[in-house]
């Protein structure tokens, strides 16, 4: 392609990507619709590892979102974390472990209390057994790890998604 076929094709390609309505999330920082929707959302205490993992995740990455201006929140969680074995050898040796996190989770109004989303998220991951007890349970101990990140993004998606909705229903309709 040429220099001017290639500039042709950028502008037309911008053109149509500014028509499909794609929106950042997370525009305008603290002033954007997700703060203004969830300005402070406070994570209470999860049981067990995978909670302390998934309430740190959760944590990290609500504060690029907490501080806003928006009403105040608390986020509830229940794990359920399940190793099940599989891949089974003749002398009944598991050769295999699948690793299943799942997260129930209620959105609540701080100064209603009353509870705004109820949803799960869920994640599994596979394990190899090995001969080695210390190279199994540290795969088990990453494969929590990487749970519990994607138990978090899940939850912070539909937190943000629930965000924007809200904005949408708050804001005056156009004239």
């Amino acid at each position: 392609m040429t220099r001017r076929n290639t500039l042709a094709f950028t502008i037309a390609f911008a053109a149509l990507l500014s028509g499909c309505g794609l929106r950042p999330v997370y525009s305008n920082g603290s002033n954007g619709a997700v703060a203004k929707a969830i300005g402070h959302v406070e994570v209470a205490p999860i049981e067990g590892k995978a909670g302390w993992l998934v309430r740190n995740a959760l944590n990290d990455k609500l504060a690029a979102i907490n501080g806003g201006t928006g009403p105040a929140y608390r986020l509830v969680i229940k794990l359920d974390d399940n190793i099940q074995g599989f891949g089974v050898r003749t002398d009944d040796t598991i050769t295999r472990e699948r690793r299943t996190l799942r997260a129930r989770y209620q959105l609540i109004d701080g100064a209603t209390g009353t509870q705004v989303l109820d949803d799960t998220a869920g994640s599994d991951v596979g394990i190899d057994v090995v001969s080695s007890e210390y190279a199994t349970i540290a795969a088990e101990d990453t494969g929590l790890e990487r749970l519990s990140q994607t138990i978090a993004d899940q939850i912070i998606s539909r937190l943000a998604l629930f965000a924007m909705q809200d904005s949408k229903r708050a804001a005056p309709a156009a004239p």
